[in-house]
């Protein structure tokens, strides 16, 4: 049984713990807030059998506590996830991985020199749909890849920012609806059409009010295999919008909504074209977040984590590491560095 101690306990941590019932081999050992108080809310809430603490440092000295996940605001992630790995506890932390590459980088290397396992939350590479896609581009259908595309048109009301304290703002947020939420777009784009080379982009605020970051953005893109891109991100879209991806090629072309398939057509059939589309086809009815962060399923979390587990277990690679979490937020900060020199970004990555 791997215990799981969750620190932070706001929305996001509560995704974490339900998922972890749905992780056979798993259980929540224990919670960190900062106040005693908000980590009883959530047991009580959620009926867990654990310890609940305000001291991480002591937390982790406990023998059934294996992972430790780090859910808090996102420039925090740094010294909980430092702290966890120097005492010898593999770490999962909610994207993003941190808000500046310095302070990703720190984390990383950190859980290397400990020798302990790291993931970065993108529950985006385990739908469903997003793997047919990632295997079609692996089995070569699209031919030349050419264009990659990815829209994140969400809508939040200002009391989003104004309730949540840390929302908005640059030192504890690193960014707005790029390194909020469109960074699962960004993710997903990147692991379809590979590292970007040059990044050109533009940012707004645009239906809010007392916040330091962007509620709009758009950015382009060349990627090293050649092909170009285009990223859409805001929570200024009323009344919010399912997320998308699409990739194309000079064989075919795939677009997904949320989780269904608009489209999936490439000029040499495939035995199962038919099923595919059949089986996506479908609407599922969830808006994704696109207006309610609460409405997100927790299904994506518990396939990740479940990946987790098996990387602990087998001594293997998670399929997204620290690294993999560190490139969407190299672009993210090439699009800000874009916006503030109104250049075109060159990317080593």
């Amino acid at each position: 049984m791997l215990g799981f101690a969750i620190v932070g306990c706001g929305m996001i941590a509560r995704f974490h713990a339900r998922a972890l019932g749905d992780v056979p081999g798993t259980k929540v050992v224990a919670l960190v807030g900062r106040n005693a108080a908000s980590a009883e809310k959530m047991k009580a809430e959620l009926n867990l059998d654990c310890v609940v603490s305000s001291d991480l440092a002591e937390v982790v000295k406990r023998p059934d506590v294996h992972v430790v996940i780090i859910t808090t605001p996102s420039g925090a992630h740094l010294e909980p996830a430092v702290l966890a790995a120097n005492a010898g506890k593999h770490v999962v932390v909610e994207k993003p991985l941190e808000i500046t590459l310095d302070r990703c980088d720190r984390i990383i290397e950190t859980c290397e020199k400990n020798k302990v396992k790291l993931c970065t939350i993108f529950p985006s590479r385990f739908g469903d749909a997003n793997l047919e896609l990632k295997k079609a581009i692996g089995s070569g259908r699209f031919g030349r890849l050419t264009l990659g595309e990815t829209t994140c048109k969400w809508w939040r009301a200002q009391s989003y920012y104004d309730e949540g304290g840390w929302k908005g703002t640059q030192a504890l947020d690193g960014g707005g609806a790029l390194m909020n939420q469109a960074i699962h777009n960004v993710d997903l784009l990147l692991w379809m059409m590979g590292p970007v080379s040059a990044i050109a982009g533009m940012t707004a605020t645009l239906a809010h009010e007392r916040i330091e970051v962007e509620d709009t953005a758009v950015a382009c893109m060349r990627f090293k295999n050649g092909a170009v891109g285009v990223i859409q991100a805001a929570t200024s879209v009323w009344p919010g919008l399912p997320k998308t991806i699409g990739i194309h090629g000079d064989k075919g072309s795939v677009v997904i909504e949320q989780d269904d398939l608009l489209r999936w057509e490439f000029d040499s059939a495939a035995s199962d074209d038919d099923s595919i589309r059949a089986r996506f086809a479908q609407k599922v009815g969830a808006s994704g977040g696109s207006s309610n962060p609460a409405s997100i399923s927790h299904v994506g979390h518990a396939r990740q984590l479940a990946d987790f587990v098996r990387a602990i277990e087998s001594g293997t690679a998670p399929v997204v590491d620290g690294r993999e979490g560190r490139r969407a937020v190299e672009v993210i900060l090439a699009i800000y560095e874009s916006q503030r020199t109104g250049r075109i970004v060159e990317l080593r990555g």
